[in-house]
């Protein structure tokens, strides 16, 4: 289509770049007979009012990275920013088509008519592909198709994750924070879930920096207005070449890429948004891609996000006042890691980030990390270090719910890590747990250790049968990834799989998250992590010891982002738990996961079916 267009512009009179520059043109409203020069000082989402003399603003990445896996290739360039009016109208076309075909059951069910479909999502191509290796093999499993809605079954309304304590004067959105599920169009609008639209007000947004894993192009477009808003996406591109495919593909004066750097394996797995208005900026962490059917326009699909509105300090004496509480530090560590343009990162000092001091944001960083406390920053250590932070540490009895979409080679080592880390440890506990056993001081032998930890640990995810009755059915079970291969291994802990039901009937969970509760010596606590980290030693990394230095040494293959967000407060500050409760591990897991009501929504029926007492089946999709 794109390449139509083109040809009817590009006549012999016209080259390929000046064919370009009209297209563009056109689709933005502007005259074609003046072309608009784009230097580096165009485009500056770090001021409004400020223009940058660099010309390589965000097209650019950290310094040498590792060439990342080879990546299915795209033999037709996007039409990003070409024909909008063309490409909003042939959506509205679709979407009807979609809606008459949702009304014949037999339609639904043809399994030629899903792949047509599926054939269609995929990544971004030469523009965005998806974020590293597999990405072609998960996204050929999404459908785009709705099935037919079913009736809500709630017994109880779920109760709205809204901010506490709002100063009613705000004119801020969520100025302390909230937590909500994604929509969906078959589910009653209870006050706890969230529209793409919602998140993103595409009419008073000035600047979107967006990243995420898989994306839609198209889709995304119609969600934000290009005449208004300029981009940052923080993408992942195979080599130096498609780089330069995907940035000459795009008006340079609306939409830069940042290029995080990539190991050999892993992915560009994160999922955030810092969206700037006139007097806020809002940061989001969603759990999904930013494709349709993550944030539920197909009906099938749940995730989570967590939202925050920072106002925009009055004065240039306040922001320079402001010591950024550890959420700030994090999340400015963090892109800084990416790659991300200085000058933008400088511009969310702009922000009173006060409200953040009760959340972590905890992070991945691709990479290996040994030198001074970067160890320390990432990975599951970073857990350890905002449970710290907010005042959370524990040394007693910890239940630990995690809600995952994906599972890798899980071994018990990545379990230990993961529960000490949401106690407060650095990392070292397991490390040394691990290197030395029973014989390491004040360390408990690893295997005593695990019959404890394993009585005190839930990971859910969907059996064959969740996803195969499912709305979506088993098409839907393409990003809900684990193979029969890491089950069937002799370290797998299959103790603490547990199959289970979304509270919303039919649908499937794409959410990650871990519900913590910890009794400590003096103080009985609970948080929650909401972020893209599922549940494999590529997400949450490995501490080793560095054969050079003899020091620390972090790895992680991917990178990922989330948010510590506590449960419901009582007197003190603090949640208050029923110490009987948490002795009696699962059987009481129903009860002591109702202090996140209203903080954090609760996404699976509880309680679960252990796979150990199942005759049940993971879901394998590679299977499916």
């Amino acid at each position: 289509m794109a390449d139509n267009q083109l040809v009817e512009i590009n006549g012999n009179d016209v080259d390929e770049d000046e064919a370009l520059r009209i297209a563009i043109a056109l689709s933005l409203g502007e005259d074609p007979a003046k072309p608009n020069k784009v230097h580096g000082d165009a485009f500056d989402p770090s001021q409004d009012d400020t223009a940058s003399d660099n010309s390589e603003l965000f097209i650019t990445s950290p310094p040498e990275p590792a060439p990342p896996p080879p990546a299915p290739s795209s033999s037709s360039l996007s039409t990003f920013g070409l024909d909008r009016k063309k490409m909003e109208q042939e959506r509205l076309a679709r979407l009807n088509k979609r809606k008459a075909s949702e009304l014949s059951p037999s339609a639904a069910s043809d399994p030629d008519s899903r792949l047509t479909q599926r054939q269609k999502i995929g990544g971004f191509g030469v523009l965005l592909p998806s974020g590293g290796a597999g990405a072609a093999t998960v996204s050929s499993k999404l459908p785009l198709r709705e099935t037919p809605a079913s009736k809500p079954t709630h017994t109880k309304p779920p109760v709205a994750s809204e901010p506490v304590n709002v100063p009613i004067e705000s004119n801020l959105p969520f100025p302390r924070g909230v937590v909500k599920r994604t929509w969906a169009p078959s589910q009653p609008r209870l006050g706890d879930d969230i529209k793409i639209e919602e998140v993103l007000q595409k009419n008073k947004l000035k600047l979107a920096v967006l990243s995420s894993y898989q994306w839609d192009e198209e889709w995304m477009l119609s969600k934000i207005d290009l005449t208004r808003t300029k981009m940052v996406l923080i993408a992942f591109a195979v080599d130096e070449k498609q780089k330069k495919e995907m940035i000459g593909n795009v008006p340079q004066d609306k939409i830069r890429f940042c290029f995080p750097k990539m190991l050999a394996q892993g992915n560009m797995h994160s999922k955030l948004q810092l969206l700037k208005y006139d007097s806020y900026l809002r940061i989001v962490v969603p759990t999904g891609n930013m494709i349709a059917y993550d944030w539920g326009e197909t009906g099938s699909m749940e995730n989570m996000v967590f939202i925050i509105d920072l106002p925009k300090f009055e004065t240039l004496e306040q922001s320079e006042a402001q010591e950024l509480p550890v959420f700030g530090e994090d999340l400015l560590y963090f892109l800084t890691a990416q790659g991300l343009d200085g000058k933008l990162i400088d511009s969310l000092r702009k922000y009173d980030f006060s409200e953040t001091s009760r959340y972590g944001f905890v992070h991945s960083i691709a990479g290996s990390h040994c030198s001074g406390d970067a160890w320390k920053r990432t990975g599951y250590c970073s857990l350890g270090r905002s449970v710290r932070a907010l005042g959370l540490a524990s040394d007693g009895i910890t239940e630990m719910d995690i809600v995952c979409a994906s599972i890798g080679a899980v071994n018990n080592s990545l379990l230990r890590a993961l529960y000490y880390a949401c106690q407060g440890d650095s990392g070292m506990k397991e490390y040394e747990s691990r290197t030395a056993g029973s014989k390491a001081k004040g360390v408990t032998g690893a295997d005593g250790d695990m019959d404890t930890l394993k009585s005190h640990v839930r990971v859910y995810f969907p059996s064959q049968e969740t996803v195969a009755q499912s709305r979506g059915g088993k098409n839907a079970g393409g990003t809900i990834c684990f193979t029969s291969r890491w089950w069937n291994a002799p370290t797998f802990p299959h103790e603490v799989l547990v199959d289970y039901q979304a509270t919303r009937k039919g649908m499937l969970v794409h959410s990650k998250a871990i519900f913590v509760r910890s009794q400590g010596v003096t103080a009985r606590l609970g948080f929650a992590y909401v972020g893209s980290a599922n549940l494999s030693e590529s997400a949450w990394g490995r501490l080793v010891k560095d054969r050079g230095t003899g020091t620390p040494k972090m790895t992680c293959r991917n990178w990922e982002c989330g948010v510590l967000i506590l449960a419901d407060e009582g007197k003190n500050g603090r949640t208050a738990l029923n110490e009987t409760e948490l002795r009696k591990g699962a059987a009481s897991q129903t009860s002591s996961l109702r202090i996140f009501e209203g903080r954090v929504p609760i996404p699976m029926e509880l309680p679960g079916t252990p796979f150990s007492n199942s005759s049940r089946m993971p879901w394998f999709y590679q299977d499916g």
